[in-house]
């Protein structure tokens, strides 16, 4: 298993005044830089060093959205290409795919 298969993302920070460099199957980890390229090269960086810290200890690191499989249904059928984006959206905002599903349908 590669870091490299891992969701990353880069977005504006208003608060912080940086960019915020941010990994959906480590949703408690970021790194603040001047540029959305630093921002990048920091959360990669820390998510590599949780990955080791990780299996140093024997715990079970997160499986990359990028290589689950899924069956495109959840009680309805959606196309795969839409599960697998309403997968992450629900790994970024840390809730269940249920949940998010409930929440959207509620809408």
């Amino acid at each position: 298993m590669s870091i490299e298969h891992y969701t990353y993302r880069v977005t504006w920070s208003p608060e912080d005044g940086e960019h915020v460099g941010l990994c959906a199957e480590f949703p408690s980890l970021s790194w603040l830089a001047s540029s959305p390229e630093e921002a990048l090269k920091g959360i990669r960086q820390v998510v590599a060093e949780a990955v080791a810290d990780m299996q140093a200890s024997g715990e079970p690191v997160p499986e990359p959205l990028a290589e689950k499989r899924y069956s495109g249904e959840f009680r309805v059928r959606i196309p795969p290409h839409l599960h697998r984006a309403l997968a992450l959206q629900a790994a970024e905002n840390g809730i269940s795919l249920n949940r998010l599903a409930s929440a959207k349908l509620a809408a």
